[in-house]
């Protein structure tokens, strides 16, 4: 089959694109027919060897977790699935073994790992998954919808909803609106939620796109102190959840900016992991820090069917085909995008 895919570490020159060996399926898997995959920054990081990334090649390996097509084989065990069905895939591998998978606790999984880093991925025609990564869309959603949904919705809906429980009357911080993470927070916050939204960008351009999205207020980190509009924005009581998928920057401008029972949720660090953290207000003022990586598959299930309905989108900035793979990562490098990158393949 074609595809694109590395066999060593390095800048997006690295992707090349050719044939590679048909995938075989395995007890439990399903093959599917790729139409459709998302670029994230965890390619990126897998790419380039880095933030713990590397690999040791002894062949090619492919790239992406945001998968989505049209099943054209199962293995004998597969009942839940047929043939023909248009599915989307949970990128986040669990075991289903270890004690948290036992108790029904997949995304604390032991074991766990990720479709594109830990087995080949869907920059390809044809992808194999366990059949339990695997869910069904409906007819309402397109291929390229699907895709761009997992990576950054199900940690989203994961912080917002089920973990710090965002009430209509409260606020949110929304770091980088601009980015994966930050398009589906804002829908899941105000479409969802139905709270009022503080998002952070750098230029108008994305700002006016971050209110379309539905976001009540917009600032430009460039050019604003964050902490200081927060303080105007909330008069002075602060933000009663985050969701912070950034890192070092964000905590340092708003954890002054937490109000009473603040829930600040965690689930990425592209600015930096170490951050300074004052114990004293964090009790007193009853915040919760929490952190997640992921979600569950009731996560995913609602994520498919408020998308069905028309309520979330995932916002699609650019489509590349598998020929394009390398040229794609160069963008995603110069962050100068709003929304998701994607693959269409043929």
């Amino acid at each position: 089959m074609k595809a694109a895919y590395i066999d060593s570490h390095g800048g997006p020159e690295v992707i090349k694109y050719g044939d590679v060996p048909d995938p075989v399926l395995k007890h439990g898997e399903v093959l599917i027919k790729v139409r459709s995959c998302a670029l994230n920054r965890l390619d990126a990081y897998t790419r380039a060897g880095a933030r713990g990334m590397r690999k040791e090649f002894s062949g090619p390996h492919i790239l992406g977790g945001d998968i989505s097509g049209e099943i054209v084989e199962i293995s004998d065990s597969v009942t839940q699935i047929e043939v023909g069905d248009r599915v989307v895939v949970n990128p986040r591998l669990t075991c289903q073994e270890c004690w948290y998978c036992r108790a029904g606790e997949t995304e604390l999984c032991q074991r766990a790992g990720m479709i594109g880093v830990d087995r080949w991925g869907g920059y390809s025609e044809y992808v194999a998954v366990p059949s339990v990564n695997v869910y069904e869309i409906p007819d309402s959603l397109t291929y390229e919808q699907a895709a761009s949904l997992p990576t950054v919705y199900m940690p989203s809906w994961n912080i917002i909803i089920r973990r710090a429980n965002l009430r209509p009357w409260e606020t949110i911080l929304v770091p980088s609106a601009s980015s994966g993470v930050g398009t589906a927070a804002i829908q899941v916050a105000k479409n969802i939620a139905g709270a009022n939204i503080i998002t952070t960008t750098s230029t108008p351009g994305k700002m006016a796109l971050a209110k379309e999205l539905g976001a009540d207020y917009v600032l430009n980190y460039k050019s604003e102190d964050i902490s200081d509009r927060i303080k105007e924005i909330t008069e002075g009581r602060g933000v009663d959840v985050v969701i912070d998928h950034v890192g070092t920057d964000v905590w340092n401008s708003v954890n002054r900016r937490l109000a009473i029972g603040a829930r600040y949720g965690i689930c990425g660090v592209t600015s930096g992991y170490k951050a300074e953290l004052q114990m004293g207000s964090m009790f007193t003022k009853h915040v919760t820090l929490f952190g997640v990586f992921m979600g569950r598959s009731e996560d995913l299930r609602n994520i498919i069917h408020y998308a069905g309905e028309g309520r979330i989108k995932g916002v699609v900035h650019d489509t590349y085909s598998l020929k394009e793979v390398s040229r794609a990562h160069k963008a995603m490098e110069t962050l100068d995008f709003f929304g998701k990158l994607m693959l269409a393949v043929d």
